[in-house]
């Protein structure tokens, strides 16, 4: 058995405060990278609540504590996400913020970093509502 299947994603990363920074650094991107222009378009302007949310949901889905669960239920993840257009172009902006942030983060953890890559790949195309 693998070191990804014995100990969790969040353990491996780091645990809390490795996942906040994980995800402060991908809306960073988001935030300033024209690349994620498209992305960064449908969030609100202030991204405090964004980061949260997705760090509370990052926590359980990477194996720690289910706090999104804890504080809002299941995650519903396909449906929370219906309001908004997400195609190909959406996912794939997703996806490079989250890349470079992981890259810049565990890029010395080649095999965790594929392994999430592979999850986030997964989980963002599952997003997808329009072509």
């Amino acid at each position: 058995m693998s070191d990804i299947q014995e100990i969790a994603p969040y353990e491996q990363l780091g645990g809390e405060l490795a996942v906040r920074q994980l995800v402060n650094r991908f809306y960073e991107i988001m935030d300033t990278d024209p690349v994620a222009a498209g992305v960064r378009a449908i969030h609100q302007p202030d991204l405090t609540e964004a980061a949260e949310k997705l760090f509370l949901f990052l926590s359980g889905w990477l194996g720690g504590p289910p706090l999104f669960v804890e504080k809002f239920g299941h995650p519903m993840l396909r449906a929370r996400h219906l309001p908004f257009h997400i195609d190909e172009r959406m996912r794939d902006e997703w996806l490079y913020c989250m890349y470079q942030a992981m890259d810049e983060q565990i890029g010395d953890q080649p095999a965790l970093k594929a392994h999430l890559e592979q999850a986030f790949m997964r989980t963002a195309d599952f997003m997808r509502n329009a072509r």
